[in-house]
């Protein structure tokens, strides 16, 4: 059950990341990729009706280790308390960007809000990225799980690389949904600029590769078993896919080759640290683990039957928006009431 779910745990991140890092990366790119109110409005409509279910699955990825890995969910939140508050603030700023923006016909007004969905979708990538990247290289914990450190201790060069290439993934993955949802210069523009943000990626993801061979111990996973070498190869698959695609304007196939390089990235750290869940950089027989930081078995067998339960409804629901809502978008989008 601990292995089960351990890898439920990874996966829940994997969807989030996959879903909320389109509207990461758009917010973050709106600023530079839009030229006037309406392109604006079409980038805020082109997320709209996403965004909040998308981060549904944060709370679930949080939730789950809360549940099932209570104590790697106390050290993390203890050890971690200043980036992940700075990460919830960032993500209340976005909410209320997308509701207060169209309350009030101003310049000025529109401005403050657009200004605070930057933040808010710019912050959260590199702290996520900073994050995952501390988690893979191993944290300053001791026998105790208490952390010895501060925000500027994650700020090292792996967790810094770690964050760029997450907000470069996220800009990509924005762009590719932008081109999916729109037409004509700004569909053109975006597509362009995806390009462009994946030759920055591909230099970035070489580097976080040659970085992790002696930062972390992620490869020695990697190496007594052979069978997770295909990981490895996941995200270089979705990279020349997403390229590939991306030359030819097949938009949902590169968006989807995107995906696939976002989940290989997630999983090639998440399977490398196994068993560990927050290994430590003091001493490893401190490292938190999925099996001295879970919950107990009968604890997660009532999880795991709820999960099978209403996780696929959730899924069958954020399936029903997407093709409700996935159309490309046209002015008509823009004059209903509900739009952003």
């Amino acid at each position: 059950m601990n292995t089960i779910w351990f890898l439920l745990w990874g996966i829940l991140w994997v969807i989030y990341f996959i879903l909320d890092g389109f509207d990461l990366g758009l917010g973050t790119l709106m600023p530079f990729l839009a030229k006037n109110e309406q392109e604006k409005r079409y980038i805020y409509n082109a997320m709209g009706p996403f965004w909040d279910g998308n981060e549904v699955w944060l709370i679930t990825a949080g939730g789950v280790t809360f549940a099932a890995f209570p104590k790697t969910y106390a050290v993390m939140f203890s050890g971690l308390y200043t980036a992940l508050m700075l990460l919830l603030v960032a993500l209340i700023i976005r909410g209320v960007s997308f509701e207060f923006r169209g309350k009030v016909e101003s310049r000025f007004w529109k401005g403050i809000w657009d200004i605070c969905l930057f933040i808010g979708s710019f912050v959260p990538a590199l702290l996520l990225g900073v994050a995952f990247a501390n988690i893979f290289k191993g944290i300053p914990i001791d026998e105790n799980g208490v952390f010895h450190g501060n925000i500027l201790t994650l700020l090292n060069p792996y967790g810094l690389i770690g964050g760029v290439l997450f907000v470069l993934l996220f800009l990509e993955h924005g762009a590719l949904w932008l081109c999916i949802r729109t037409r004509g210069e700004l569909q053109m523009r975006a597509g362009v600029l995806a390009t462009k943000i994946w030759q920055a990626k591909v230099i970035v993801f070489v580097l976080f590769l040659a970085m992790s061979v002696f930062s972390t111990n992620i490869f020695s996973n990697y190496f007594h078993h052979i069978y997770l070498i295909p990981i490895l190869l996941v995200p270089i698959y979705g990279i020349f896919l997403s390229r590939n695609s991306m030359a030819e304007q097949k938009w949902i196939k590169a968006w989807i080759g995107s995906a696939i390089t976002i989940a290989g990235c997630t999983l090639f750290g998440v399977l490398g640290i196994y068993p560990n869940m927050l290994p430590s950089s003091i001493d490893s027989k401190y490292s938190i683990t999925i099996y001295n930081g879970s919950s107990s078995p009968l604890t997660l067998k009532i999880m795991l039957t709820v999960a099978l339960i209403f996780v696929p409804i959730v899924i069958l629901y954020q399936f029903w928006v997407y093709r409700k809502f996935a159309h490309p978008l046209t002015e008509d989008d823009l004059g209903y009431e509900e739009s952003y």
